[in-house]
């Protein structure tokens, strides 16, 4: 299990996202910890550089629907990448399974087909503590890093 702050990076090793262009989708299912990704992905893309015009914020019910929702986004905005959010708490049914391993190949199969990086900030967590230690808690928040991944995978891009 993590120990530290997961979301510590050099900042010097992020690029420029001044031209850059943004979409984030996020999950209003347990929006409590979602938003905080969203807030936590938001503010670092502007820390880099990102105009806030060059940002768009999508919302879909449920984490299962990143996929559609990311997909659409990226048909439908004139963006350099996509950063889905959501976040999945075990329960006592299969259902956690299917909706962790339906929304990872989902995005896993936009990132083969599209020309765009598709980032997964999607949280599988056992309980609500982890899920709020991982979105701006004491773990740091997987908004964040998902935000910094993608500003590094444009400029990969780019440079490749």
């Amino acid at each position: 299990m993590a120990t530290k702050n997961l979301s510590e990076y050099d900042l010097n090793s992020v690029p420029s996202a001044a031209d850059m262009k943004f979409g984030i989708v996020v999950s209003d299912w347990n929006h409590d910890i979602t938003f905080k990704l969203l807030e936590g992905a938001y503010e670092t893309l502007k820390k880099h550089g990102a105009k806030e015009k060059n940002i768009t914020v999508a919302h879909v019910p449920g984490s299962f629907e990143l996929i559609f929702g990311s997909q659409q986004l990226a048909d439908a905005a004139d963006v350099d990448a996509v950063i889905a959010l959501g976040c999945v708490v075990r329960g006592g049914t299969p259902h956690f399974d299917y909706v962790c391993q339906g929304t990872t190949y989902g995005l896993a199969k936009l990132n083969a087909e599209y020309d765009v990086p598709f980032i997964f900030g999607l949280l599988t967590t056992d309980d609500m503590q982890q899920a709020a230690d991982r979105a701006g808690g004491c773990l740091g928040n997987k908004g964040t890093e998902a935000a910094v991944t993608a500003i590094k995978m444009v400029d990969f891009k780019r440079n490749i």
